[in-house]
């Protein structure tokens, strides 16, 4: 839909094929049907009393009628929040769509958000790489290019979703990378989200298509069930651990305006450790993961833009104090910390 090259006849069987063969598009050039389903979910909206929404395949309907829609639900609800899926590793063909962005096509969106897969994929490939293909930097590289979205911070960063293997299992079940995972996407200048039973590291497949796993029932609540993730009975001690610091993480990061709406300052990483800053006028919030085998310590002196005059960092986890005024600070072994510095 963005190419300068493309066929038009490969654009109108994107946009006018079935998506599959059991969902059927609608036909959004119709100015009935268009003024149908806008209605449509004006009143829904209304009806339920939404506060946003999320818009499944996006690039593949009727550009005009997106530019159309999007442009009228934002004017009937300025305070709605919209998402939608453009599922692309390539940041140029997300950014298109979001509201904002000047397009050489002349499309233009009034779509506030779009979801963020090429930080979740390259997140992800990063956490589970054994053998060196990815690493930090290529977080660090995706989030340098930030400056080609309109709006980057109001993109929706998720772990996981009803489309892919299960996290803690692509991060080969290890509790100390799923901890890195849920860090970032929490501290992150983005829109969390989290995928449910992430918290409880539910696994799934990790090769091919496979739906089914991905998809399992939230043990608990369901006739039968042995485990009860609401209550706690019938979890693994790991299980429970991973509920409980997430709990605390999601539980600080409420109160957090610094990470809700503060800047980024991030430092290129280096030997498997990556730092980044979160700041505002108020405070800030130093983020510093270590995913070697070791501990590593790191010269506070290369930080020194953001922690000049930094006495202490206390980690939101365990209340752990980092001195952060001496000339190192230490990260533990397979780690992440989050630091409020003061």
């Amino acid at each position: 839909m963005q190419d300068p090259y493309g066929s038009k006849e490969d654009a109108r069987n994107f946009t006018q094929g079935w998506f599959g063969k059991h969902m059927p598009d609608m036909n959004q050039t119709n100015p009935f049907v268009a003024n149908y389903l806008i209605q449509n979910n004006i009143w829904w909206i209304e009806y339920a009393g939404l506060s946003g929404l999320r818009v499944d395949t996006y690039g593949y309907s009727d550009s005009r009628f997106l530019t159309e829609w999007s442009r009228r639900m934002m004017e009937e609800y300025p305070n709605l929040n919209m998402v939608g899926e453009e599922w692309s590793m390539r940041i140029p063909v997300v950014a298109h769509w979001q509201t904002g962005k000047q397009n050489f096509d002349g499309y233009v969106s009034h779509m506030p958000s779009m979801m963020d897969f090429p930080l979740n994929d390259v997140l992800r490939k990063a956490l589970a790489d054994t053998d060196g293909t990815y690493s930090f930097t290529d977080v660090y590289e995706t989030l340098s290019q930030d400056y080609l979205y309109p709006n980057a911070s109001n993109l929706v960063l998720f772990e996981g979703n009803h489309d892919m293997s299960r996290t803690f299992s692509v991060v080969n079940d290890d509790p100390a990378l799923w901890r890195m995972a849920m860090a970032f996407t929490l501290t992150a200048p983005r829109i969390p989200q989290l995928y449910y039973g992430t918290e409880i590291l539910m696994p799934s497949t990790v090769k091919g298509r496979d739906d089914p796993s991905y998809r399992h029932d939230m043990p608990g609540g369901w006739a039968g069930d042995a485990v009860n993730a609401f209550t706690g009975a019938g979890l693994t001690s790991a299980q429970r651990d991973a509920q409980a610091w997430l709990k605390k993480l999601l539980n600080w990061r409420k109160t957090a305006g610094v990470i809700h709406h503060g800047r980024m300052m991030h430092y290129g990483p280096e030997e498997n450790t990556y730092v980044y800053f979160r700041y505002d006028s108020s405070g800030k919030v130093m983020v510093a993961f270590n995913k070697n085998a070791q501990p590593v310590s790191l010269a506070t002196s290369r930080f020194r833009e953001m922690l000049s005059g930094a006495r202490v960092g206390t980690d939101v986890i365990t209340g752990q104090s980092f001195a952060l005024d001496a000339a190192t600070i230490t990260l533990p072994a397979r780690s992440v910390l989050v630091l409020e510095v003061k």
